[in-house]
């Protein structure tokens, strides 16, 4: 058998997936990820690049590197296993921090070494975050207090694992999805994780499983994400707003 389908069959056994999800991430049919896997068929340079981000290894270690011989969380230690992550600059080169749709987990998950993909994110650029790479993810469920549903959590990337720092809190993408977690510890092959809501108990997270990991820096309400100031409606919301603080300052007075 090629060293590819060896290579397919041992991360997917170490990450303990089965073929249909593995074929359902990268958008082919169960049936065409069984013939790669057996050596029956060689994938597209389309589908291979999609197997190289799903899997986080690079193409080259995936075609000429036997995996089997390196522990799975060893794998992104290693220099020529770098997985550059997608950048977007405006005309002008200003860094852009994309804004992670409500609702689209997954699509993310699915999508977030993908060129295209962040590139069609919609975006914002905030003059005081520079010096990284930052993006904005959506606050959703009852673990990621003090933010409420309707929240964009803005982060900064972290290259590598050993500099997550313990107590710091960080947006984190691993294949089941995004979670908003502060870290208390790094063992050797996981990470551990808590919420600040107490009724949730920490726990782990297997390297193997993180994707990204982005820092807290600030949040943005999501009304304020979408306003227009150049629209009339949105200008006399705050006309509206400005004259019930004057009403209320009166009485006060009074």
């Amino acid at each position: 058998m090629s060293i590819l389908s060896e290579n397919l069959r041992h991360l997917r056994a170490q990450t303990k997936l089965s073929q249909q999800k593995v074929a359902d991430a990268i958008l082919i049919s169960r049936g065409a990820y069984e013939k790669y896997e057996s050596d029956h068929a060689q994938p597209p340079n389309d589908t291979l690049v999609r197997i190289s981000r799903y899997f986080q290894v690079s193409i080259d270690l995936l075609l000429t590197v036997d995996l089997k011989k390196y522990p799975l969380d060893g794998l992104m230690k290693l220099a020529e296993n770098r997985i550059l992550l997608p950048i977007a600059v405006d005309s002008t080169g200003e860094n852009k921090i994309e804004i992670v749709p409500f609702k689209t987990q997954m699509g993310y998950v699915n999508g977030y070494s993908d060129p295209e993909y962040i590139e069609a994110l919609q975006h914002i650029s905030l003059p005081f975050l520079r010096n990284g790479k930052y993006r904005a993810f959506p606050a959703e469920g009852d673990s990621m207090p003090p933010f409420k549903d309707g929240t964009l959590i803005v982060g900064k990337y972290v290259e590598k694992i050993q500099e997550m720092k313990v107590g710091k809190t960080y947006l984190i993408v691993t294949r089941g999805g995004l979670v908003y977690k502060r870290l208390a510890g790094i063992e050797e092959n996981s990470i551990r994780v808590q919420s600040d809501n107490s009724f949730f108990e920490p726990y782990e997270i297997p390297l193997h499983e993180l994707l990204e990991a982005w820092e807290y820096e600030c949040s943005i309400l999501r009304d304020y994400e979408i306003l227009d100031f150049a629209n009339n409606d949105v200008k006399g919301m705050f006309l509206s707003l400005k004259q019930d603080i004057n009403r209320l300052e009166k009485h006060l007075i009074q």
